[in-house]
């Protein structure tokens, strides 16, 4: 009878788009935590060497594992930010994940990069 004035109710997403976004979600998030578990092992070692050295400061002892441990968690805490307000728009999971995890993968640049320029500047000096 043809176009009746109504609005068809909208289809769901092909299997090739929901594919695209596991896909998405799944290589951004392996490369993240690639990216995440360098800085987190050197950092984990050089905050223990600091904790439990002689003649540090009481005030290394403390600021410099707050800081280091900061800097790891930054990246899931934007990603988690992203995913929620994803959710909060009445998204389904996968829409609202594919946003977080390239998130996830930005921010996990930020300490890999940190951990490079501790690297070069212990190397130079």
């Amino acid at each position: 009878m043809g176009n009746s004035g109504t609005t068809e109710p909208p289809r769901g997403r092909s299997r090739a788009e929901r594919l695209v976004e596991g896909l998405t979600v799944a290589v951004a998030s392996v490369l993240s935590f690639l990216l995440l578990a360098g800085p987190v092992a050197v950092f984990g070692t050089t905050t223990w060497d600091l904790v439990t050295g002689t003649g540090i400061t009481a005030f290394s002892r403390v600021a410099v594992p707050v800081i280091l441990l900061a800097l790891v968690t930054l990246p899931l805490v934007l990603a988690l930010g992203v995913f929620r307000s994803g959710r909060r728009r009445s998204r389904e999971p996968m829409t609202a994940a594919v946003p977080a995890t390239l998130t996830l993968l930005a921010g996990s640049v930020v300490p890999f990069g940190a951990l490079v320029l501790i690297f070069a500047f212990a190397h130079a000096s």
